[in-house]
């Protein structure tokens, strides 16, 4: 697999902190501003840390707009959410943040719109579905930073070596995972329901069975009857038959999903754009499809971005807005998607994208995006739903579990946390 090798390590963009300092001349001559920017990290080493990139853009910047400091602070994902926490808790909140969510801050009016910082060209430049996901209250507070779709990623020694072609229904899918478990496939659909990320499993799964985590009009609805049906398929014609490996979903964490992958012994499972470096290093042929539906292909799969906000405490909109215009244009946004196999969240980028030969191993990912379904992330209310589905859902398929008693379980615990009990 051929990948471009670019200039910039691409990141994650980071919280920001505004400190303004004293100018050195008179009254009239402006003041500096230091801009802060914490940021999440999309590496994986040292060696492509998103430091470097923020430092090289920030250089960048700074030569072409005296009088503005830009200071970056790379946090690992474990850490970035809690940091950004901790400087609002203090009352310090820094410039701008790029973290997993923004709603808790639009909610507590911390936050600056989008509509008074960035130009016109920029804020009309986002993919419209990802812009409409950074709304609370039909105003947009988040900007997407990063997204990426998912596909079924299927292992092409082993289908070749049973026969099979790529699914496009449950039905398919069913067979398929009989067909590689007959040949000794160790997970022939691998089922990933484990804490780590379980709520993108379920609701790529969800999605493909005609429904999702939410209604019509965005009320929580866990437990719908299309819910209930998939979830009964997953357990009676999946899990019972012994297709999903030898360890059981509720306790299979993504990572070590991608891994057994990667070592070839998963024949199918949802992915990610950055499997494919993994499965490519350890020279694994795969292929992937869209994510089977009942009947046919899914009409929806899971969209996921991840989200750079400004906060209001310290000032600096000018500032911040015209350095966000830098971060957001199309060259610096195709940057941070080459370096991590992930999507852009413009669309210039995308369209410069989906006509560039070297980025064909991203153009299926690239189409499922205007038909991608991202969570609720308006919803306050999301960040702890989404950890009570963590912990609970994989018990909906375990032996002795009920979906229906589990999803009604998660559908109660959704409703009291977006009410506030």
């Amino acid at each position: 697999m051929q990948r471009r090798v670019t200039g910039l390590i691409a990141a994650v963009s980071a919280l920001g902190m505004t400190a303004t300092l004293g100018g050195c001349g008179g009254s009239d001559e402006p003041e500096d501003v230091t801009l802060r920017l914490v940021a999440a990290d999309y590496g994986d080493s040292r060696a492509n840390s998103s430091q470097k990139y923020w430092d090289a853009l920030a250089a960048s910047y700074e030569a072409k707009h005296p009088g503005v400091t830009v200071e970056v602070d790379v946090h690992s994902w474990n850490d970035v959410d809690a940091e950004v926490k901790r400087m609002v808790d203090r009352g310090t909140p820094p410039d701008m943040a790029q973290i997993g969510t923004y709603a808790d801050y639009a909610a507590e009016g911390d936050l600056y719109r989008v509509g008074d910082l960035l130009s016109i060209e920029t804020q009309a430049d986002f993919v419209p579905q990802l812009a409409e996901a950074g709304e609370v209250d039909r105003t947009q507070y988040g900007m997407p930073f990063a997204s990426s779709t998912r596909l079924l990623f299927y292992n092409k020694k082993l289908f070749a070596d049973a026969g099979l072609t790529p699914p496009q229904s449950w039905g398919q899918l069913a067979a398929d995972a009989q067909a590689l478990k007959a040949r000794g496939v160790k997970y022939p659909y691998a089922l990933p329901l484990g804490p780590e990320e379980a709520q993108a499993e379920t609701m790529m799964w969800l999605l493909s069975g005609g429904d999702g985590y939410t209604d019509t009009v965005g009320s929580y609805a866990l437990d719908s009857e299309h819910n209930v049906d998939t979830f009964t398929w997953l357990k009676e014609e999946l899990v019972e038959k012994g297709l999903t490996g030898p360890v059981a979903p509720a306790k299979l964490d993504r990572a070590k999903a991608f891994a057994a992958f990667a070592r070839g012994e998963v024949g199918m499972l949802n992915g990610h754009p950055t499997l494919m470096r993994a499965a490519a290093a350890k020279g694994v042929k795969f292929g992937m499809v869209p994510v089977p539906g009942i009947n046919g292909r899914s009409k929806a799969t899971m969209g996921v971005a991840d989200w750079m906000m400004a906060f209001k405490k310290n000032g600096h909109a000018k500032e911040i807005g015209e350095f966000l215009d830098y971060v957001y244009s199309e060259k610096n946004v195709l940057a941070f998607s080459h370096a991590y196999d992930l999507l852009p969240v413009t669309t210039s980028a995308s369209d410069a994208m989906a006509a560039d030969k070297d980025d064909a191993d991203l153009q299926g990912f690239l189409k499922e995006l205007p038909n991608s379904e991202l969570y609720p992330v308006d919803k306050t209310s999301w960040a702890t739903v989404s950890a009570e589905i963590k912990q609970r859902v994989g018990k909906a398929v375990s032996p002795q579990g009920s979906p229906a008693a589990v999803l009604g379980q998660l559908q109660r615990a959704a409703e009291a946390a977006d009410s506030g009990r």
